[in-house]
């Protein structure tokens, strides 16, 4: 066993949470004195108000509601006993709904409005696995930046993303709104995206507050299936699900989201070791939390709760500031107040921390600041706005395979064949979440190639791509065992000097609620790829897609594989540029693809088993398949390049012991024909430890411009951040011994160089 080295940090794991308001330390912000000025007029009825967040719930252009439920809500509306909506969006719907809460309420409070921003409002981004895999920290920032703008020029200030869950599991749907498999690279997206979104000055009319979500473990969820249970040790809570939910809090995050799964039996919203022991008092998170859709009263089906009232108390208790969408804090707050069952001092630290919100985003200096029509009319879908996106499209695309160099096309006297549903689609690459985003506004990849004019473009559909559910609103169509497209594919793949096949998912099939228990290409596309092959094996697959696909057959018979996803608004144009060499693509994958489902999950930074992993003639108890490989299809941070790159050893410069850091140096050489850009990966493996860690851990990454022909050297510092860990018991530890480190373009690197610390 190793000697501590050091011990930096203990968490306090079923500690007894102190009174809120000690541990709430806002007095430190500007707004703090007026926020508690405020709090005393308040009434406890208003104050359980700020705690409740409504759903849009008639059409603010038409008349007021006068009976039923939405009568009972407009009412509670004009009392100032609500805090917030989502789904109400457009400067005149705001406007009018504000002007309710801030005219007609006794204290005029203003509402804060919410919506599902995830990749860009009417402008769309790429979907934000794909803006992962660019690992262009600067570019997904902006991104996140042109959503905020778009949106709060709508009158929304206030988004529930970014996603921050760390998954494994491609079949689980929501993995196109995370970061993928990676805590350390999931850390630095959360805090450039949450940075993109809240600006430096919250006030501003071009910033809105982001929400990290889902707290905790959701991205676990057993067998990929939405909502599902979540059953993982501490040794994997600490080191792979929290990180990037405290990488928010150092953003400065003004919201959280809890999440509908339990963990350790208890579910997320009712989790006082989550939300207080964790959140609240260990990160010192300064703002609230909100609930999931109607997650409160789901605690009763968990069989956590036994009705709503106690839904609600143990929601209060745990932490939980604002209901969204169960309207049990409305219900039975004030009963359980004025019973004892509840203190109010917890209902003043949640509406605290939600006025202090406010405030910050300049709502009580002018509550109609994010009611700008000129600001609406010309800053949404703007050109400026569609170049960025172009630009983070591009860089998330990745380049699976290259055989034959059959990448980049040339630019005139070829024949092209384009082929497959998803080539013409306007709609499917917008992805899911989209919200302002029109259907059908997305450049088509056909759109894109046909810019390019010196080639003869031939396109054919050949099938369509969807089984069952394809809309939000889960509808179902189109019979995809129709293969009478095929010949007229064939025809077309048959007289072209060069194939391009687009296949995929729709933009639909991934998504909140799009689990899937197989990963191939929906419908009759495989036959289609594979009679498409037969007749001209020069293809070029392009995959759109939301999540990783096992493509075992592709990736063994086709010579180029395109890794597209589902991009946005400018799909079609980036697609082009990097078919025909005008972008040379650099993006890198952010999760692991499968061979095929029975891997799943698979993950580059697993754990050691007591046995072989490598086969041994005549053994067979070893870990392993029996029917497939170990390895996945493509690794994670595996992509390629146009060029070629080529890694010096690892030499080191520093010892830790000394300077309290090492240093590693390797140099990249662009050894190719083309100019181009290699994300450079620092993986470490900690031999032995008190806890046994992962084969390899990603704990550095730089993105670097190579023209062809020249070297860089690339220098990386590794401190006790990154060389230590949580143990089972929440304490950090670096501790003595062999560490192993790797330089490469991938986790498959075998460049690695070997280091004792004393």
């Amino acid at each position: 066993m190793k000697k501590l080295f050091l011990l930096m940090l203990i968490l306090g794991i079923g500690c007894t949470p102190k009174d809120p308001q000690v541990m709430h330390s806002s007095n430190n912000n500007p707004y703090a004195k007026k926020v508690d000025s405020l709090l005393a007029l308040m009434t406890l009825e208003e104050k359980i108000g700020q705690m409740n967040q409504y759903n849009g719930f008639w059409d603010v252009t038409g008349p007021s509601p006068n009976e039923g439920d939405a009568a009972k809500k407009y009412d509670n509306l004009r009392k100032g006993w609500v805090g917030s909506m989502l789904n109400v969006r457009g400067v005149a719907e705001v406007r009018k709904v504000q002007k309710i809460a801030v005219e007609e309420s006794r204290l005029g409070i203003p509402l804060i409005f919410g919506y599902d921003v995830i990749h860009g409002y009417k402008t769309i981004s790429p979907i934000p696995l794909a803006e992962t895999a660019s690992w262009d920290l600067e570019a997904i920032q902006n991104s996140a930046q042109v959503a905020a703008t778009e949106a709060a020029a709508a009158g929304i200030n206030w988004t529930f993303a970014p996603m921050v869950d760390v998954t494994r599991d491609a079949r689980w749907g929501r993995v196109m709104e995370g970061a993928g498999e990676d805590p350390y690279l999931g850390s630095l997206v959360a805090k450039a995206r949450v940075k993109g979104f809240q600006g430096d000055d919250l006030s501003a009319t071009n910033t809105i507050a982001a929400c990290a979500k889902h707290f905790a473990g959701y991205g676990f969820s057993e067998a990929g299936k939405d909502y599902n249970t979540v059953d993982i040790g501490t040794n994997t809570l600490y080191n792979m699900v929290f990180p990037p939910f405290e990488a928010c809090v150092e953003a400065d995050v003004k919201t959280f989201m809890n999440s509908f799964n339990q963990l350790n039996g208890v579910p997320a919203t009712g989790n006082l070791f989550l939300q207080r022991d964790i959140l609240k008092e260990l990160w010192d998170f300064q703002g609230f939390v909100v609930s999931d859709w109607g997650s409160i009263g789901e605690m009763i089906s968990h069989g956590f709760a036994s009705d709503g009232s106690e839904a609600a108390r143990l929601a209060v208790l745990a932490g939980s500031d604002m209901d969204m969408e169960s309207y049990l804090y409305i219900k039975h707050l004030k009963d359980l107040v004025d019973s004892k069952a509840v203190s109010e001092s917890l209902i003043d630290d949640a509406v605290r921390r939600i006025l202090l919100v406010k405030y910050e985003l300049g709502l009580f200096e002018d509550p109609y600041r994010y009611c700008d029509e000129v600001l609406e009319a010309t800053v949404i879908d703007s050109k400026a706005h569609h170049e960025t996106v172009l630009d983070m499209a591009k860089k998330s695309i990745v380049l699976l395979k290259n055989d034959r160099q059959m990448l980049p096309l040339a630019k005139d006297g070829q024949k092209i064949a384009l082929i497959g549903a998803l080539a013409a689609d306007k709609d499917s690459p917008l992805g899911s979440w989209r919200i302002a985003g029109e259907a059908n506004t997305a450049v088509s990849v056909l759109e894109g190639l046909q810019v390019y004019t010196g080639n003869k473009l031939t396109y054919a559909k050949g099938a369509d791509v969807t089984v069952g559910e394809t809309s939000f609103v889960m509808e179902s169509k189109i019979n995809t065992s129709d293969t009478s497209g095929f010949a007229e594919a064939i025809k077309a793949a048959r007289n072209a000097d060069k194939v391009v096949l687009v296949l995929g998912e729709n933009g639909f099939q991934t998504g909140e609620g799009r689990s899937r228990t197989r990963l191939d290409l929906p419908g009759v596309q495989q036959q289609l790829l594979e009679a498409v092959f037969n007749v001209n094996p020069n293809v070029i697959l392009v995959l759109n897609n939301g999540r990783p696909l096992a493509i075992p057959w592709a990736a063994e018979h086709i010579p180029a594989i395109v890794e597209a996803w589902q991009l946005g608004s400018e799909a079609g144009h980036a697609i082009a540029q990097v078919l025909y060499g005008d972008y040379n693509p650099s993006g890198k994958l952010p999760m692991s693809f499968p061979r095929n489902v029975g891997q799943v999950p698979i993950y580059y930074n697993h754990q050691m088993t007591g046995r072989n992993t490598e086969p041994v003639p005549g053994l067979v108890f070893w870990t392993h398949y029996s029917d497939e490989a170990n390895t996945p299809l493509f690794p994670f941070g595996h992509g390629l390049s146009y060029t070629t790159f080529e890694y010096s050893p690892i030499t080191l410069l520093d010892d830790f012991a000394s300077k309290g850091s090492i240093t590693l140096q390797t140099t990249v050489t662009n050894i190719g024909n083309y100019d181009g850009k290699e994300i450079v990966q620092l993986y470490i493996h900690d031999l032995f430890g008190s806890v046994a860690r992962p084969v390899k851990e990603l704990k550095g990454m730089q993105l670097i411009a190579l023209p062809k022909g020249v070297s860089k050297t690339v220098t990386f510092q590794l401190t006790h951040k990154e060389l230590g860990y949580y143990t089972n018991e929440g304490k950090w530890l670096v501790e003595k011994g062999a560490f192993d480190f790797y330089v490469g373009g991938s986790s498959a690197t075998t460049n690695k160089i070997t280091y004792e610390l004393k």
